[in-house]
């Protein structure tokens, strides 16, 4: 298993996740991407714990989202199965488990305060901290998608299932996109990643 973690977390975390794997008795599967979460925990009718983390992350994303699934089990094991799944328990377990990682031996040193600004209230994905996920996406694999944040106005786009949008005004913190086949309007997240078809 240790084999397996250095593949895709920092070397520097492997010795530490390896241990937390063992001591909660967690199933990782590693698995291909799903375009709608980076990862997931569920408790198994046999009581093991099986987590699964997307194989195409990049090995900080990976880390955090691994530790991001431990922390549901140990928050569910301390609190009870009725607490919220990203209520203010899982928030406080998250940043216990990943505190001893927030350093440059394991991140980089420009990726630090990003993260431990995200860690002082963390969010159920890291995507919606738009500074964190954008600052994540450079150790990615390059691609042709492009942030919505981006685009210029009026660009039309294509999300993962097909669905074809246009871009329109920004509200608070999301923009407002029309979707071309039914004239729906539906709210985007800035950094949501999209495939541009014209400007």
């Amino acid at each position: 298993m240790k084999k397996i973690l250095a593949r895709y977390i920092p070397e520097r975390a492997v010795a530490s996740l390896f241990d937390m794997i063992v001591e909660y008795n967690v199933h990782l599967k590693i698995v291909n991407e799903r375009v709608t979460r980076h990862g997931d925990y569920r408790k198994m009718p046999d009581g093991t714990h099986q987590i699964t983390v997307n194989a195409n992350l990049n090995p900080y994303r990976f880390l955090i989202t691994l530790i991001h699934e431990i922390a549901h089990l140990v928050a569910f094991q301390k609190y009870g199965r009725m607490i919220k799944p990203h209520g203010l328990e899982w928030k406080h377990t998250f940043q216990q488990l990943m505190l001893p990682y927030i350093n440059p031996e394991i991140f980089p040193t420009k990726l630090v305060p990003l993260i431990a600004n995200h860690f002082r209230n963390p969010k159920a994905s890291s995507d919606t901290d738009a500074p964190l996920a954008i600052a994540l996406k450079q150790f990615d694999p390059p691609t042709d998608k492009n942030y919505i944040f981006e685009l210029p106005m009026g660009s039309v786009f294509r999300i993962h299932n097909g669905r074809v949008f246009k871009k329109g005004k920004k509200r608070v913190k999301r923009y407002e996109c029309l979707e071309l086949e039914n004239g729906q309007v539906y709210l985007f997240s800035p950094n949501a990643e999209v495939d541009l078809v014209e400007n």
